[in-house]
């Protein structure tokens, strides 16, 4: 037997004993709770097994599942029948009905990533990127400025960033495990950072009423870990190592050619038929997506049938409607483009629609399960245990609480994998525990729990993003996931240290340099250490 079998083998008789144990002594002594596990430790449990058993065995869909069966067993007090009942109308059902809008954007976009390569426009793209983009640092870059670029929604950003620069990063023998990277380290933070974005609108809608733009405005500056990940993308590009399972990624791209290293996903490739298009026809299709789907989530959100102004629209939209929108309506403009200009026929048109399905189910499989967990938590009460974790911390620590809000967000994003229920979760709390207007703890301290939920978000293999960051990049989910983990921890360990710091100083012109010193340090003795090793 292999030795990562029986390492599973070892880690599930291990977490079967635990979930044996933990069923039959932990109760919730609320008559009035959903199930006896409602609000207790235990509606962490099922995530977290299910992301230790995906790291290990290297396999997604059975630890999402077996995550999936254990949060409906609790949800159903142990019994057989409820729990199966849980696990697909609760679980599964909700998930598909829930996500069913960016199941299709998914399909749309992978429709569209499978007509610019049969029409040979990313063929083009790839042969100015060669005359123009000469380095792999060069690439690395591009990619990161572009990330930065598409800020107005994670999803958009992950997936139109890794259809462009996939010719161009294989082109320079840059592995899908540092191209899902550069997209999942910039989708994200980006988002977090800019005023105008679904991430924006999101955080806004959890604020006071009237106040909720404002304080995000304000928070900016205080979110080390975005803008940490930032200086670190930088500056681990300029220095030219990289350390942890991506070296070895790297490493096997750079001498072998070998950009994939273990499971190897090709359905976007495997049929590419290279046609006589330019780069127009890859630029102009990108562009008319992100202006389509602007106007349409400004539309879904009431900018025109409520009279909404263009911040409230964004604040009040639904990317699961409006990307959808945008997404076919761009998807029609291009098939019709492409025949225009006879670099497609209609036929050839209609047989990218099944590849792009293809190429997108590995991600809608894992969302869907992903979903389903995130459910199961629910159903299991996890967002009030960690209320009551946070409430009770506040007492005596005001000083520390940034950096406590910090791991506390890590954590319930980590293990429900959705940064927008975290910062649901805690910004009311964060309110509470700061609600006079203008202390400076209120902002460093809903700008931490920001932080976390982004970094969280990034260590999650059930995040909806990082999935995401891994279909656009065409890498294997769980190589994203462990070949990222080192370097969002890095940095998460540095961006704590600044939120201490800030938690006593209050000034982020004094907390984010110092931090940017410590990133670009840390990164010099890890190079040293790497190079002994």
């Amino acid at each position: 037997m292999k030795k990562k079998s029986i390492i599973g083998l070892v880690l599930g008789v291990i977490a079967a004993a635990l979930v044996v144990w933990a069923a039959l002594t932990v109760t919730n002594n609320n008559p009035e709770a959903a199930n006896r596990y409602f609000g207790t430790w235990m509606a962490l449990l099922p995530p977290v097994i299910a992301i230790g058993l995906a790291l290990i065995t290297k396999e997604a869909y059975s630890s999402l599942f077996i995550g999936i069966a254990i949060g409906g067993m609790f949800a159903a007090n142990l019994n057989p029948i409820g729990a199966m009942d849980a696990v697909l109308n609760e679980g599964i059902i909700a998930a598909v009905s829930g996500t069913a809008g960016i199941f299709v954007f998914l399909v749309v976009l992978g429709i569209l990533v499978a007509l610019v390569n049969k029409a040979g426009g990313s063929a083009a793209f790839g042969a100015w990127a060669e005359k123009n983009i000469k380095t792999r640092i060069g690439a690395s870059l591009a990619t990161f400025v572009l990330g930065v670029l598409i800020f107005i929604d994670d999803y958009f950003n992950c997936l139109t960033v890794g259809s462009v620069m996939k010719p161009v990063t294989d082109r320079h023998k840059i592995s899908r495990a540092k191209l899902s990277y550069l997209i999942d380290a910039t989708a994200a933070p980006v988002c977090m950072i800019a005023p105008i974005s679904s991430w924006a609108a999101a955080v806004a809608s959890y604020a006071p009423e009237g106040q909720g733009l404002g304080l995000f405005i304000k928070a900016i500056p205080y979110n080390f870990y975005s803008l940490l990940t930032f200086v670190f993308i930088i500056a681990i590009t300029l220095m030219k190592f990289d350390y942890g399972p991506m070296k070895l990624h790297e490493k096997n791209a750079l001498t072998q050619g070998d950009l994939f290293t273990s499971g190897e996903i090709k359905a976007d490739e495997a049929e590419t038929v290279v046609g006589k298009g330019k780069v127009i026809d890859l630029i102009l299709p990108v562009v008319v997506l992100i202006a389509i789907c602007v106007v349409a989530l400004v539309y879904v959100g009431g900018m025109w049938s409520d009279g909404l102004s263009f911040v409230d629209a964004f604040a009040n939209t639904d990317a699961t409607v409006g990307l959808p929108w945008g997404g076919i309506i761009a998807l029609i403009f291009t098939i019709v483009y492409m025949m225009l200009r006879k670099i497609i026929t209609f036929k050839e048109a209609m047989e990218c629609v099944p590849k792009g399905f293809i190429a997108m189910v590995p991600a809608i499989l894992i969302l869907t399960f992903a979903t389903a967990l995130k459910n199961m938590t629910g159903l299991l009460g996890a967002a009030d245990f960690v209320a009551v974790i946070m409430e009770n911390s506040a007492a005596g620590f005001a000083n520390f609480l940034p950096a406590i809000i910090f791991l506390v967000a890590i954590g319930l994003a980590f293990a429900t994998g959705t940064s927008w229920g975290t910062f649901g979760i805690l910004i009311p709390i964060v309110l509470a525990i700061f609600p006079e207007t203008g202390n400076p703890l209120q902002i460093i301290g809903m700008s931490a729990c920001l932080a976390g939920a982004v970094c969280g978000d990034h260590c999650s293999p059930i995040s909806d993003t990082t999935i995401m960051s891994s279909a656009g990049a065409q890498c294997d989910h769980i190589n994203h996931v462990s070949t990222q983990l080192p370097y969002a921890l890095t940095v998460a360990g540095i961006s704590f240290v600044t939120y201490i710091l800030a938690g006593f100083v209050n000034n982020w012109m004094i907390v984010l340099p110092v931090g940017i010193v410590l990133t670009i340090g840390t990164l010099f003795v890890i190079k040293t250490l790497t190079k002994k090793a």
